[in-house]
């Protein structure tokens, strides 16, 4: 983060914790104070793939409802349209509404202005509000809201990872759907926990830039029903 300057600063909504996001010549960094840089335009290969790889198992994608738990620099946001037909809903809930100004500001070049596409749909608040939300229905549902199952940037993303925040997100799917969890180690607990809830699952490990450095785990759930 040599020669960066910082251009924003946001408090976590219900947890306390510090964003800010600091510019450098040829990127941004979103930086937690305590827990290090948690996002980087530099590294975003597994953002990338949160968004392609459950959506590479439907079918059709032309007219697919999509859900995506934080926005963060918006490239998973960037990679479902790219995806997706003319016709498809991705829905976006970003509890930081600092981040939503950030991605349609200086943020927002490095993944192309994603937040402006028609197809896009922002929800600042919780995703979980939505997941809760049985009037909805998804054929992909990616989840990133924070650095895994461990939640470190506000306690009520917990509930995103617990039994009942699984089973909320699997029933908000169409049949078919795919449910894709992000993380950034892997965690054999959560994949228990997911299989528990009657849910086949894949895992897979996805360098965050090209093919070397850190690795990010990806898990796909699908229902065995």
């Amino acid at each position: 983060m040599k020669q960066s300057t910082l251009i924003g600063q946001a408090t976590v909504p219900g947890g306390g914790r510090e964003l800010r996001l600091y510019q450098g010549k040829d990127d941004c960094s979103i930086v937690m104070p305590g827990a290090g840089e948690l996002m980087s335009t530099r590294r975003h290969a597994s953002e990338d793939a949160l968004a392609t790889l459950p959506l590479d198992l439907l079918a059709d994608t032309s007219r697919a409802a999509v859900l995506i738990g934080g926005l963060g620099m918006g490239f998973t946001l960037a990679a479902a349209l790219a995806v997706c037909g003319p016709d498809a809903i991705v829905t976006v809930a970003e509890l930081v509404p600092e981040v939503i100004e950030w991605n349609r500001g200086p943020l927002g070049r490095y993944a192309g202005y994603p937040v402006g596409d028609r197809r896009t749909v922002l929800y600042n608040g919780d995703v979980a509000d939505l997941l809760r939300d049985s009037s909805q229905r998804f054929d992909v549902i990616a989840l990133d809201v924070d650095n895994g199952p461990e939640a470190i940037s506000a306690g009520g993303n917990n509930w995103i990872y617990s039994t009942a925040g699984i089973v909320a997100a699997s029933e908000s799917l169409h049949p078919g759907g795919v449910l894709a969890y992000w993380s950034a180690s892997p965690d054999r607990k959560f994949v228990s926990k997911l299989k528990s809830c009657n849910l086949n699952v894949t895992e897979k490990t996805v360098f965050a830039h090209g093919k070397k450095g850190a690795k990010h785990i990806i898990w796909l759930a699908t229902s065995r029903a």
